[in-house]
């Protein structure tokens, strides 16, 4: 379904030249529950911003069922970004507009029929169990439950594909358990393909069938979770996973 080759992506800051990812190659299946895990600066959250398209690679190719996501420009590109969701690290809600309002607001935007842009809205606010915060302002919110509302703001345009970035960084265990539990149903349930940047191995162990684990810009390790797990070969994952002890050299 998502194929990524060779993607290399360089930025320049006041150090001269940073190399975000470096010849980076992943193949992400339909249907998958897909965990890309590493520490803080190993390149995670710009993965997850050329798989969206909001950042174009400097060379290699990101590809969604055959078609090279980054040569796409005017009403292509808008249809194919309708196919993947987004849900972000801070939420990224509208304040001052309501939880129904927040989840209409892409079909809103993108000129959909009012009926039917209501019969979605309370659909999905019913999948994310929030149809009682209908009327409420996210700052009215519990953390889990505004995480619910951008689930739901990302899935008003029926996705093909739900990317994640750290969605449950902010969030205690109890809630970590719930909101997981709910992007597990969204799988199962509309069959979308969910792809989830962490840094909490919890998260990939509870949720993800296929891992890739991310160091320095370079993908070290990925397959299936369970035997990826069960038999670590980078050091890296061995680090994450608690049976090496972390350090700065």
């Amino acid at each position: 379904m998502i194929e990524i080759s060779h993607l290399t992506k360089k930025f320049n800051d006041k150090s001269g030249e940073v190399t975000a990812l470096h010849d980076v190659n992943l193949s992400i299946g339909r249907g998958d529950v897909f965990g890309i895990i590493g520490m803080s600066g190993a390149g995670k959250s710009t993965l997850l911003r050329c798989l969206s398209t909001l950042e174009t690679p400097t060379s290699g190719t990101v590809t969604l069922d055959g078609v090279n996501l980054h040569t796409l420009s005017g009403n292509d590109l808008i249809q194919m970004r309708r196919r993947m969701g987004v849900v972000f690290q801070g939420y990224n809600l509208l304040m001052q507009r309501t939880v129904r309002q927040n989840v209409a607001f892409p079909l809103s935007l993108a000129g959909g029929d009012p009926a039917e842009t209501a019969r979605r809205t309370s659909e999905l606010l019913e999948l994310v169990g929030l149809s009682a915060k209908a009327d409420s302002y996210p700052s009215q919110l519990s953390g889990g439950q505004k995480q619910r509302v951008a689930i739901a703001r990302a899935l008003s345009t029926s996705p093909e594909v739900l990317l994640c970035d750290e969605p449950t960084s902010a969030l205690d265990s109890l809630t970590t358990k719930s909101v997981l539990e709910l992007l597990r149903d969204i799988n199962r349930k509309l069959n979308v393909t969910i792809v989830i940047i962490t840094h909490e191995i919890a998260v990939v162990k509870a949720i993800c069938n296929k891992v890739a684990v991310i160091d320095a810009s370079e993908f070290v390790e990925w397959g299936d979770t369970q035997e990826i797990f069960a038999a670590p070969k980078s050091r890296m994952t061995r680090q994450l996973l608690g049976y090496e002890v972390m350090n700065d050299d």
